[in-house]
């Protein structure tokens, strides 16, 4: 039976040089710190591991780690860095991407790398205790607003749920047009899981050169070495070469994909990667909230991610390419829209029904 919800609204006092439980319930605990850059971090946590949000800053994911695992990409940034520059302190879990525009801005484009949600600065952030038909939670919320005059007037509310006993999060983002226009949007999630040395990768999408395709455009902050487009042109001939990570491929700085996932018959696409002890990581994302799904890989020695799914309205071309692709959505004058996706870890015990789901999706 459900409980009543309970809302904690967070205040900056509470973040302090030391540590200080928010709220406890049962298996399930919050805690408010400040990490030694200043930016406030909220580490919510149950019997399986435990994230670490910033909730003043993006509302970001910055570490998850669950059945005894770091599930967070490798970095150069050992802590969250006071900033709103996307490159200037990356390495989060999670980032929220858009809404006015996302991904690497092309020669026409004005935006920052991914817009103005990775980093925005989020106003009266609260924490949910209670209890739905799914069991006992903790979520974290908050509120962005994008004010440009003639031009926008939105908000945007994260929400990610910590659930009792479980290594998965519920993630949702609601976004509403607070003008009386149209407003043309983006979004992406960018979710960061680390690699894993002969990690299979299953998915429900084809993996062919129609239905997973390579990208071979550049991002203008990236080089690349010796090799690197040779390498892409032989994942676009056979993209199953990717299927198992290894350290000995180059994907060095990165390489993405677009994939072309097929859905089951409640609306949820899936992907995993699959550890040798039988353990994975796992994404379900909505396909028709979120058709474009964007896979990231990079191992460069000093980073390291995989980018298993980012659920997506674009490819990550910046705003001009993707509008002249069609692949830019329009909200209409005070309306709202709800995106929601699941990320975390798995034990081995729940991962052969995933990966049989899968394969009757293919067949």
């Amino acid at each position: 039976m459900a409980q009543q919800e309970v809302r904690i609204n967070l205040i900056s006092e509470q973040f302090g040089t030391g540590e200080r439980v928010i709220a406890e319930s049962g298996e399930l605990k919050a805690t408010a710190f400040s990490f030694g850059s200043g930016v406030a971090g909220l580490r919510m946590e149950n019997a399986v591991g435990c994230i670490v949000m910033l909730p003043w800053q993006g509302q970001q994911i910055w570490s998850a780690n669950f059945l005894g695992r770091e599930l967070t990409m490798k970095s150069m940034f050992d802590e969250p860095q006071p900033t709103r520059s996307y490159l200037d302190t990356y390495g989060a879990f999670l980032l929220h991407c858009g809404a006015t525009a996302m991904g690497v801005p092309g020669p026409e484009d004005t935006h920052p790398v991914h817009g103005e949600l990775p980093n925005a600065p989020y106003r009266d952030p609260y924490l949910l205790v209670g209890e739905d038909a799914d069991g006992a939670y903790m979520a974290l919320g908050g509120v962005f607003r994008h004010t440009v005059a003639f031009n926008c007037n939105y908000t945007a509310e994260p929400l990610v749920k910590l659930r009792a006993g479980c290594g998965m999060l519920d993630i949702a983002m609601t976004l509403t047009n607070l003008m009386r226009n149209p407003m043309e949007w983006m979004y992406l999630a960018h979710i960061n899981f680390r690699p894993v040395e002969q990690g299979r990768l299953v998915y429900s999408a084809p993996c062919d050169p129609e239905h997973a395709q390579v990208r071979r455009s550049i991002p203008s902050h990236v080089t690349t070495p010796d090799g690197y487009r040779e390498f892409l042109e032989e994942l676009a001939a056979d993209p199953a070469k990717h299927n198992v990570f290894s350290g000995d491929l180059p994907f060095d700085p990165e390489v993405c994909f677009y994939l072309d996932y097929v859905a089951d018959t409640a609306g949820w696409a899936h992907s995993l990667q699959v550890h040798p002890d039988g353990g994975a990581d796992y994404v379900a994302h909505c396909p028709e909230q979120l058709e474009k799904a964007i896979r990231w890989i990079a191992n460069s020695g000093d980073q390291a991610a995989m980018g298993l799914i980012l659920p997506a309205t674009a490819e990550p071309e910046g705003f001009q390419a993707e509008k002249e692709k069609g692949n830019i959505k329009v909200l209409p004058g005070g309306a709202s829209l709800t995106l929601t996706m699941r990320a975390g870890a798995l034990e081995p015990n729940e991962v052969a029904s995933v990966e049989e789901k899968i394969a009757g999706l293919l067949r």
